[in-house]
């Protein structure tokens, strides 16, 4: 809609009747990516779903800052999550979407999975990844990465038995890093190989090797798609 530099050295603000349904982890993912539009940064209002969020997570007193009454916009966008089908990013921009369904429709045979990072590692994340996962194995030839984006969140998911999940299932689980998503160290791409990652970013190289492929999707269809050896959807 907006594109990798639509809000370059803005700030982007996220409003309306469906954030009231979102939770923390969700927002967190959304304010997340707004640095993929260039933005400053992304900031949604403060309710009582975030209310609740700062009582249980941090012990000082949070001060709540809201948008003026009088305040303008350079520009404003309407979108009616009702119509929103799951989205995968194509190389090598965040911005290079098709829907699930294209993706599926095109076959793409991919090497990796990554679920996890600053992007998508969070609890939620992993509890949408391991309800796919349950029962199930990875696709011969494929890896999946599993990284819980801190230590709590990793302590949490073994308690669970979230990371059982995922080890019976085939997949290998990290201890919090960055790892893959910026070439740092497992899970490296070879020329030629694909991956569909929860990361933020698939430029060229990000990986790896310049001829590799990075998709970029939620950790649902990352957790399908580690199952069956392509860009899947989950609700299939």
């Amino acid at each position: 809609m907006i594109g990798v530099d639509g809000a370059l050295y803005r700030s982007m603000e996220f409003t309306g009747d469906g954030i009231k349904e979102l939770n923390i982890d969700d927002r967190l993912t959304i304010a997340n990516m707004a640095i993929e539009a260039g933005g400053k940064n992304g900031i949604f209002p403060v309710d009582d779903v975030a209310i609740s969020y700062m009582k249980e997570h941090s012990k000082r007193e949070f001060r709540a800052f809201e948008a003026d009454n009088d305040a303008e916009y350079a520009e404003e966008y309407t979108i009616d999550l009702s119509k929103l089908r799951p989205t995968v990013s194509y190389p090598h921009l965040p911005s290079n979407t098709r829907t699930i369904d294209e993706a599926e429709a095109d076959h793409i045979k991919i090497d990796q999975s990554v679920i996890g990072s600053c992007t998508n590692g969070r609890i939620s994340d992993l509890r949408a990844a391991a309800e796919i996962m349950k029962g199930r194995k990875i696709a011969d030839g494929v890896r999946c990465i599993v990284i819980p984006g801190t230590q709590k969140i990793y302590l949490q998911a073994m308690e669970e038995g979230l990371l059982k999940t995922f080890i019976e299932a085939g997949a290998i689980v990290s201890t919090p890093t960055c790892g893959p998503c910026l070439g740092g160290y497992m899970g490296i791409l070879a020329a030629g190989e694909r991956c569909v990652s929860t990361t933020n970013r698939n430029f060229v190289g990000r990986m790896g090797h310049v001829d590799s492929e990075i998709y970029l999707a939620s950790p649902a269809v990352a957790a399908a798609s580690a199952l069956t050896g392509y860009i899947s959807s989950p609700e299939n």
